[in-house]
């Protein structure tokens, strides 16, 4: 089952939000953490060909040539300095996507890519995709508090104007 939550919650998701939960929609039994154990890669390569239907970038392997890289600081000439990666990148609509399985919550690979997400040139939005259970854990439910309380708070001023978090 997919379920999703958009954040800030007083702003309507993009058409595009919404179109990225539908790709994961449309995989949704094969990607199912209640009766598949997979890797974020193995989830990824399930959605894959959605996301570039909707004019996503995908990561196609491990290796260099293989992964969608974002600039987030520029040197001498304007040549990128510093860039991370991304599973998906849509750089028209300026939106990354990122999948994660059983490290998001226990090892807080969640945060790492919202971070990245922040810091990534022209970057305004990020759909992160966590499992709905990792064990005993309802991994989505961990994170949506986790934005839940960040956006409530109001303590920090976010560059991010929307972040999606998609359970499957």
């Amino acid at each position: 089952m997919i379920q999703w939550h958009y954040f800030p919650k007083s702003r309507r998701p993009t058409e595009l939000a919404l179109q990225v939960v539908g790709a994961f929609k449309q995989v949704a039994e094969e990607i199912d953490s209640k009766t598949h154990k997979y890797e974020s890669n193995q989830v990824l390569v399930r959605v894959a060909g959605r996301l570039v239907a909707l004019g996503f970038t995908v990561e196609s392997g491990k290796k260099k040539a293989d992964k969608i890289t974002v600039p987030v600081l520029f040197g001498l000439n304007g040549k990128p300095e510093k860039s991370f990666d991304a599973d998906a990148h849509h750089r028209n609509q300026n939106f990354v996507v990122e999948v994660e399985a059983g490290r998001a919550v226990v090892n807080n690979q969640f945060l790492k890519d919202f971070f990245q997400a922040c810091m990534m040139d022209e970057v305004e939005y990020l759909a992160l995709a966590v499992r709905n259970l990792y064990g005993r854990n309802n991994d989505f439910d961990r994170v949506c508090v986790f934005f839940e309380t960040l956006y409530v708070s109001r303590r920090l001023d976010l560059p991010l104007k929307g972040i999606l978090i998609i359970g499957y």
